[in-house]
């Protein structure tokens, strides 16, 4: 079975509640069990800097699904808890974005693994660090403690 690490992030509405709805909703999904999840912590926007501060964490899976099946199922939860798709980097109610899957490496129209901003986002790092420190990036092969040293 894969090991799926997906991050979560939300800076509309009740923040904290949407990060555990998505994340039992996730837990729900036949093929997806979740292993553990970070602390949430709160972070200024990236990219648009001018929307409310999001709350973020990351949570490890063991996965059935396929890394498309993956993809599709959080797609589908964000749209249940009221995901709109505005513009690049908004404001959102749920944001889940699949960070690695095992050591898969897949760059297709759809979808990249590893996530590709993963080395430059500390309110990814800083919670992955938490959970798994030792993760290794399977392209550059940097731990998230050294990526997180790094920015």
């Amino acid at each position: 079975m894969r090991k799926a690490f997906v991050a979560l992030g939300s800076n509309l509405g009740n923040r904290h509640e949407n990060i555990e709805t998505a994340l039992v909703a996730l837990n729900e999904v036949a093929g997806l069990n979740l292993i553990c999840c970070s602390k949430v912590i709160e972070t200024s926007p990236f990219g648009v800097t001018n929307q409310p501060d999001f709350l973020n964490a990351v949570a490890l899976f063991y996965c059935q699904l396929e890394p498309l099946q993956l993809l599709k199922t959080c797609q589908q939860i964000e749209t249940n808890l009221g995901r709109i798709r505005t513009r690049r980097w908004g404001a959102r109610t749920i944001d889940i974005d699949i960070l690695s899957i095992d050591d898969l490496c897949i760059n297709i129209t759809e979808l990249t693994l590893p996530h590709p901003g993963i080395a430059e986002r500390k309110f990814v790092l800083k919670p992955l660090t938490e959970i798994a420190p030792d993760w290794k990036h399977p392209q550059t092969g940097l731990t998230a403690k050294e990526m997180l040293r790094q920015i």
